[in-house]
């Protein structure tokens, strides 16, 4: 029998890899997807049996049935296919061990579907870079170069700008990545053979040899436990972190430098400098290890092994690539000469190795001078050089040279080589086996990625009245000051640890991130504390080594704080007590921007606008006090915690209101998303990397000169006046409704899975703020942004990402004669307000009402549940009115069929573990009590989140 992937001919299946438009271009898509729902049902018989095979058919043929006549408008008949589909999961339900699987064999679909559109993206991805001539989309480097050359940058001028810009994306262990490590790994290599089967030509065996390598993986996966048996621990969360390194990062930097190359060299033509000298535009960070806000299991000792475990990583990286340059470049001194500078240098080693008879050679250079170059590196490193390598370069086993203490003494040996190759008729081997490496280096330093440290501004002011109160007593009588609270005596233990880790790695760690920010003296209060550890804020130069410091980053997340931001930082920056460091610190300072807390505070339009408007305000600040300001921006995954298309976000910032640098958290399913693959992270940090050079230099200003408010980012003073009103109007109603509204909070505790999350152990992380008072009634305040969204979305209200939108949407047309007019002038024209609009849109797409009404019915008090429901649907059906009419479309995602199309085909999907889910959680809450309840309803909340590639 013929492989599923077998075509009918070859050029018509190249016609399809190549297609740039059309339905042509989403045939690997659909038969990917067909072929792989083939092998898993083939899975589902032989491992779990056709009686489970045939209760998921069932519901995916009810589920398929009741959409379809919700398409058409048939109430009835889609009531009765769902009244259909409530007994097969009513059924299923009774035998939790048999709910477990149906939860598990709809999840494993997902997953398959999602690798098989992660593999699309990768797909077309390459077919767009196949055609030189095409035009280059916008948010490619190539068009974003060219649209520079058309506004007039010259190419010495677009360097300039390139210089400016640095992208730093920050790993965080914030609980929204459901997949357990070892999942992971099966996904990844799934998606190696959905790739090799896009080669063209395959022999009909070796067809048939990658299917049944995805049968047994596809296999594999089903017999991995999904469900974690413990909570992980932050340093299984730092390894997770780890692994996109080694599964993509590292070898992305020497592709992305490249594709800048090309690009910049397309559209300004001229000797291209070495890819190796390029400015650097990229960096990475984390808080794995270092965010204990509210994380009792991050402590000093987690911080300095999640350092030691990057900088691990890293060593092990150079090694391995320092031996493979090893094996490839053999260059001999008979052959080609070396420069004077290496010469010189690896005379010094040589040297230095015999004065501790580490070398047999007493007057013998090594003719291949490049392998002995590569040998005293990898010696620095401490690492150890092969025994072959020992034995051709006369070396003992013990063979060591001093320690590199930091990055720049590592690039100038690695330049050294690059140089002399490059001098000597070896340019191309320079090139090819060191530039790469260089790009490494210059990235990652010795340190991999900088480590920020984040605690709540309330800790630190309880630190410091504890540390305070014995000095401060105003009793004469003798007394001893009392032992430190545990959480204070980890605070200072937290500054000791960072004072330790800076003496070995001054640049791991140079930002304090403070939640809760909410006062200049918040900041204040950190440097006191820093201070009190022997941690040098300020910077220090030692023995040639140079120490940033350790700055605190105010966290600005609920609205109010927003508001207050700029005259908080105009304070601190203006202070007598600030200002000599903030000149220690060259005049930069960071802020970082909370999007979660903000939208759970206020809603999607007020967290929107004042984010917007906080960050345009800040950088009016930073300027009268002569501060250069970087934004730091925490976006979580979901529209409701400020996740959206990254392009677009960062293109919708404030005019003058960007330096070029940029850092922006990534988390959960998000890393999956972008970082799995080395095209993916390539494509990723390419946009982000564009979308900067855009928003840094507005080329649309120039060219759109007829219309300068035109996706140009210039706002206009009616815009700025109608988003005004919408955030307070929005504001008010979020608040009115939601927030002072207690029935809302119990409604969302019985009506989500919320409750659940404990069992799920996605992280290390509680849920729940501590509260000193076992007895307080719970309430929002206590409750994170994460659960907040992950229990609306889990039940398909999706409520944070449009609460408030169609309220303020159709008041403002109500009262204003041109109000609609004006709103659809907005959406045309306004990167902020169409970056909203379109990120409501895909909310709704994704919320379902008719399924959410199915998690009301767990709601205790009817009347409660009906007042609560009634509130929330009403809003739903608003927003979606007043989104299509200011959008001009029919139907919701009109203009992005592609998403529209694959929230469509997911739905009857989705919707079989919803109702599973509903069902599970109504014997648990009547009761019923076991392992294997938990272990099932944990199964549907993977399934589910896999089936809308969000979590919280």
């Amino acid at each position: 029998m013929p492989s599923l992937w077998t075509p009918s001919d070859w050029p018509a299946r190249l016609a399809e890899l190549e297609a740039r438009t059309g339905e042509e271009k989403q045939a690997p898509l659909r038969r990917d997807i067909r072929s792989l729902g083939t092998l898993l049902g083939q899975v589902l018989r032989e491992q779990a049996g056709d009686i489970l095979f045939d209760t998921v058919e069932a519901l995916r043929r009810v589920a398929i049935a009741r959409r379809e006549a919700e398409s058409e408008g048939n109430a009835p008949t889609a009531l009765q296919y769902l009244d259909e589909a409530q007994a097969l999961t009513h059924e299923s339900a009774a035998d939790p061990g048999f709910a477990y699987r149906l939860a598990r064999a709809f999840a494993s679909y997902f997953e398959l579907i999602n690798l098989a559109e992660t593999n699309h993206r990768k797909r077309r991805r390459r077919s767009s870079l196949l055609d030189a001539t095409a035009t280059p989309q916008r948010g490619s480097l190539r068009g974003t170069f060219r649209r520079l050359h058309e506004a007039g940058f010259d190419r010495p001028s677009t360097l300039r700008l390139l210089a400016q810009i640095c992208i730093t994306p920050v790993f965080t262990a914030h609980p929204t990545e459901v997949a357990r490590r070892s999942v992971m790994f099966k996904r990844r290599r799934i998606s190696d053979l959905l790739e090799k089967l896009d080669g063209i030509p395959l022999p009909p065996a070796e067809l048939d040899a990658l299917e049944s390598s995805l049968l047994a993986e596809i296999t594999a996966l089903w017999q991995t436990d999904d469900v974690r048996s413990a909570r992980p621990t932050v340093r299984d969360e730092v390894r997770m972190a780890l692994d996109y390194y080694d599964a993509s990062i590292f070898e992305t930097i020497p592709v992305l430098y490249a594709e800048i190359t090309a690009a910049f060299d397309a559209e300004f033509p001229q000797t291209d400098p070495p890819i190796a000298n390029l400015p650097l535009v990229v960096s990475f960070g984390s808080w794995i290890g270092g965010d204990r806000d509210g994380n009792p299991f991050v402590t000093a000792e987690t911080t300095a092994d999640s350092l030691a475990m990057s900088r691990q990583l890293l060593l092990d990286r150079y090694l391995a690539q320092l031996a493979l340059i090893f094996d490839q470049l053999a260059s001999s001194t008979n052959q080609a000469p070396i420069s004077e500078p290496l010469y010189l240098r690896l005379a010094a080693y040589l040297e230095e190795l015999r004065a501790f008879g580490h070398t047999t050679r007493d007057d013998y250079f090594p003719h291949e001078a490049v392998r002995f170059m590569i040998a005293c590196i990898t010696l620095r490193l401490g690492g150890a050089p092969a025994a072959t390598v020992l034995r051709n370069l006369a070396l003992t086993p013990k063979a060591a040279l001093a320690n590199y203490t930091h990055a720049s003494e590592l690039l100038d040996d690695l330049t050294l080589l690059r140089d002399s190759l490059a001098a000597n008729r070896g340019l191309r081997l320079a090139q090819v086996f060191i530039d790469p490496l260089l790009l490494e280096v210059r990235t990652f330093g010795l340190h991999l990625q900088t480590l920020d440290i984040r605690q709540h501004a309330r800790v630190h002011e309880a630190a410091v009245e504890e540390l305070t109160a014995w000095q401060t007593s105003g009793s004469s009588a003798m007394q001893l000051p009392a032992p430190l609270t545990e959480q204070t005596a980890e605070v200072l233990a937290t500054f000791r640890g960072i004072a330790e880790v800076k003496k070995r790695a001054p640049e791991a760690i140079t930002t304090y991130v403070i939640s809760g920010a909410s006062s200049a003296q918040d900041a204040l209060r950190v440097l006191w504390l820093a201070r009190l550890g022997n941690v040098h804020v300020e910077g220090s130069d030692r023995n040639g080594v140079h120490d940033p410091g350790l700055q605190p980053v105010p966290l600005f997340e609920s609205i109010e704080d927003l508001r207050n931001a700029p005259a908080i930082c105009r304070e601190l920056w203006s202070s007598d007590a600030y200002k000599p460091l903030l000149e220690a610190w060259n005049g930069r300072q960071e802020v970082m921007l909370g999007y979660s807390d903000s939208n759970k505070d206020g809603g999607m339009i007020a967290s929107t606008w004042e984010i917007w408007k906080a960050h345009r305000a800040l950088h009016e600040v930073a300027r009268e006090c002569g501060v250069t300001l970087r934004l730091f921006h925490g976006r979580g995954g979901t529209v409701g915690r400020g996740g959206g298309p990254t392009h677009r976000a960062i293109y919708a910032q404030p005019l003058n209101s960007f330096t070029g640098e940029l850092r922006i958290t990534e988390q959960g399913e998000v890393l999956n998303w972008k970082y799995s693959d080395v095209v993916l992270a390539e494509r990723n940090l390419e946009l982000m990397i564009a979308a900067s050079l855009d928003a840094i230099a507005r080329p649309d200003l120039v060219t759109n000169v007829n219309d300068s408010s035109h996706l140009t980012g210039a706002i206009l003073p009616e815009w700025e006046s109608a988003l005004d009103e919408l955030c307070a109007s929005s504001f008010a109603f979020y608040t009115e409704h939601i927030v002072d509204n207690p029935e809302i909070f119990t409604y969302f505790e019985q009506a989500t899975p919320v409750a659940e999350l404990e069992h799920a152990r996605i992280g290390s992380r509680p849920a729940k703020r501590a509260d000193a008072s076992a007895t307080k009634k719970r309430s929002m305040a206590d409750l994170r942004a994460i659960p907040w969204v992950f229990g609306w979305m889990q039940s398909r209200h999706v409520v944070p990402a449009y609460f408030g939108v169609g309220h303020a949407l159709e008041s403002f047309v109500a009262s204003h004669p041109d109000g609609l007019a004006l709103l659809q002038q907005m959406v045309r024209s306004f990167p902020l307000f169409l970056d909203m609009i379109r990120n409501v849109e895909i909310a709704l797409a994704k919320a379902d009402f008719g399924i959410a009404h199915l998690y009301a019915s767990l709601v205790e008090d009817q009347a409660l549940r009906d007042r609560a429901f009634h509130i929330l649907e009403s809003e739903f059906d608003r927003t979606r009115r007043m989104v299509l009419a200011i959008t001009e479309q029919a139907d919701i995602l009109e203009r992005n069929p592609v998403l529209a199309n694959s929230i469509r085909l997911r739905n009857p999907y989705v919707d079989p573990m919803s109702l599973l889910q509903v069902e599970l959680l109504r014997r648990k809450r009547a009761g019923e009590h076991s392992e294997e309840l938990d272990r099932a309803i944990t199964a549907t909340i993977n399934g589910i989140s896999a089936g809308l590639r969000n979590t919280g």
